[in-house]
């Protein structure tokens, strides 16, 4: 079951018009971009997807027109968590349906629950669903850790649950979770969240990454992961150096949204980098802060 979710799965943006909703002809666009560049797979509505600001309706509805389009070209994960248990299971159901290869889920947020509470609300929700489920740690804007006792637990006890995405920004953390749960599941699945950390998750045992990066420098983070595995590590190197000078990139603005997608555009691909509310669309300044960043780096 875990065998397809290897290498990078590029967390796309949500692309919309100026009223905030889906713009479907730039999602194709951004989609066909991101399966052409080489993704092994791909999420829709993580962080970088914005499904925070979304409804429940409208990210319904993204997920269905993005598994619709990309059609099980690639394997999509799918983000459905929420701060409610049900809720999560409801988009859940809705992703099962649809196709999605499995779905992402960031611990509740607000507030802060008990190490039994985060357990329990994984469980129910994992025995919930067929579709492979994937723990998503994001203490930094979740404002909690789901926690390694945790995550250990969870992955002993509900074989549903196959890997987790950690972004946080220490890599010992990471390497905790694999030295822990791969000594009893070794195919659990890790992936980096932070793209910096992809090579060091790589090498410490993990399968992967998730990282945003790649929607506009497939070369940078794809090449890593395919360096890594022909054990080129002059080029992993060169290219870890070259990913190293995109970092500054989020901390432009908060939230990040609009950066991804300037970024994208300036890239070369041509969509609409409008966010949705309560996040602002980037000023002039910060989006000539954008094109130097990228100058630093070969498109």
């Amino acid at each position: 079951m875990s065998e397809k979710f290897r290498g990078i799965f590029p967390p796309v943006p949500t692309v919309v018009d100026e009223q905030g909703e889906l713009d479907t002809e730039g999602m194709a666009r951004l989609l066909e971009h991101v399966i052409s560049s080489g993704a092994h797979g791909m999420l829709i509505l993580g962080s970088g997807g914005e499904f925070s600001h979304f409804s429940s309706a409208q990210r319904k509805q993204i997920a269905e027109f993005c598994l619709r389009h990309v059609n099980h070209r690639v394997p999509v994960l799918i983000g459905i968590a929420c701060a409610g248990t049900s809720e999560t299971i409801e988009l859940g159901l809705h992703a099962q349906r649809h196709g999605a290869d499995g779905v992402l889920v960031v611990n509740p947020y607000y507030a802060k629950l008990s190490e039994e509470a985060r357990y329990t609300h994984y469980k129910r929700v994992a025995t919930a669903l067929e579709t492979p489920v994937f723990l998503y740690n994001f203490p930094e804007l979740t404002g909690q850790d789901i926690g390694l006792e945790v995550i250990a637990r969870l992955a002993r006890d509900v074989p549903n649950i196959i890997g987790v995405k950690d972004t946080i920004d220490n890599i010992s953390h990471t390497r905790e979770i694999i030295n822990r749960v791969h000594a009893f599941r070794p195919e659990f699945v890790i992936f980096s969240g932070y793209d910096e950390y992809m090579l060091d998750t790589l090498l410490l045992g993990g399968h992967g990454g998730i990282p945003a990066t790649f929607n506009f420098a497939p070369h940078i983070t794809g090449g890593i992961y395919d360096a890594f595995l022909a054990k080129d590590m002059q080029t992993a190197q060169r290219l870890q150096q070259q990913l190293a000078k995109l970092s500054p990139l989020y901390a432009l603005e908060q939230p990040f949204f609009g950066v991804i997608k300037t970024a994208i555009k300036l890239s070369g691909v041509d969509i609409s980098t409008a966010v949705v509310p309560p996040a602002l669309p980037l000023n002039d300044e910060k989006t000539a802060h954008v094109k130097n960043i990228l100058a630093r780096i070969s498109l």
